[in-house]
């Protein structure tokens, strides 16, 4: 058990012993409330080189399974817990979190007290922070965080390199997903409502996306800002309004961008497994899993034609809009509530489908 500690970039220190590599780590860090589905957060593609902070005290109880991961990589950038579990009971589980962690060069750290940390994240404003041997004194630290560059353009670390499908017997629908970081569950998600899944680079060209004949594009979830897509942007300009478009968390944001909404960053950012949400059109409250880092500003409506259709319940914030004429909406969480045991917005996807019919008949 080495030991190891946490020091955030306003120095504060969180002292614990490591597990997974044994490595240092510099990063953007954030929280996550899940209770369940830390197989599917550290190989979601949106987590690619974060540290994240797990807020439920155990985690690796029931190991690391073969048909559980989001994507083919595990590329988040370190994992802190109260105590990880080094003897997994499931029938499912092959590895454990210590080796999986160890195997993808993810240095972990554990017996951290993460409801102060949290605390500290959220009241603190925080996003950067280092993993480091406990014998590097705080000072130390502070100014290997202050020294090594936030990372740019990570979207190009997590899309494709070229296209490749997920088909579906009999299918009805034809969609293309650009790629910035996409889950497997979403994916899975559009089989499962007929579609055959065409997913492309995030960076492939207008037109070769036109040639595939696609009845919607799906702007896919992903890390990093939005600002940093220009070229996404152009697409969904170019799309909106010929095709049915839907977004989720990244693609949210660049849909935004692309009416000319204002998109902030978020201090302080968390990735909450169930936080409620209001549809403004049904005034019913839906528990959905979302990340925090960016935001559209809520002047929205008053600078572009979309329409507000969702709002977070405990800051107002603006986490769904849509334009009707063009057939364009997005939301910032993630109605496949994976991980999550909620799917109180899985309808958001049959709203996709229903856009595409409507299209397909016109």
């Amino acid at each position: 058990m080495k030991e190891k500690r946490l020091v955030l970039s306003n120095g504060k220190s969180f002292s614990g012993y490591g597990f997974g590599a044994d490595r240092q780590a510099v990063c953007n860090i954030a929280f996550n409330t899940s209770v369940v589905g830390y197989q599917e957060i550290i190989s979601d593609p949106s987590n690619y080189n974060q540290i994240v902070v797990m807020t439920y005290p155990t985690i690796g109880n029931y190991g690391i399974n073969d048909e559980d991961f989001e994507s083919r990589i595990v590329s988040i950038g370190g994992l802190v817990v109260r105590e990880y579990c080094t003897m997994p009971s499931n029938f499912r589980y092959t590895k454990t979190i210590d080796e999986i962690m160890e195997e993808n060069s993810i240095p972990g750290i554990y017996g951290v007290d993460t409801r102060a940390l949290t605390r500290a994240l959220r009241d603190g404003g925080v996003t950067r922070a280092a993993i480091v041997d406990a014998d590097m004194s705080i000072e130390d630290a502070v100014k290997l965080i202050e020294s090594t560059p936030a990372e740019k353009d990570v979207v190009s670390k997590v899309s494709c390199r070229k296209r490749w499908y997920s088909r579906t017997p009999n299918h009805k629908y034809d969609v293309v997903v650009v790629d910035c970081g996409v889950k497997r569950a979403i994916i899975e998600e559009l089989n499962r409502r007929e579609c055959n899944v065409i997913i492309v680079p995030y960076n492939t060209p207008i037109e070769e996306i036109r040639a595939f004949n696609p009845h919607g594009i799906f702007i896919s979830n992903g890390p990093g800002s939005p600002t940093d897509l220009p070229q996404v942007i152009e697409l969904i300009k170019a799309l909106r309004g010929e095709l049915p478009m839907m977004g989720i968390s990244l693609g949210h944001l660049l849909i935004g961008m692309a009416y000319g909404a204002t998109v902030e960053s978020v201090e302080g950012g968390n990735r909450a497994s169930a936080r409620p949400i209001r549809n403004a059109i049904t005034n019913r409250i839906e528990m959905t899993g979302m990340s925090m880092e960016y935001t559209i500003a809520k002047d929205v409506e008053s600078k572009t034609n979309l329409t507000v259709t969702h709002t977070n319940v405990l800051d107002g914030s603006v986490v769904g809009v849509e334009c009707r004429k063009d057939k364009v909406f997005s939301v910032q969480f993630h109605p496949e509530g994976a991980p999550g045991a909620t799917n109180d917005s899985a309808y958001l996807f049959d709203k996709f489908i229903k856009l595409m019919e409507d299209n397909k008949n016109a």
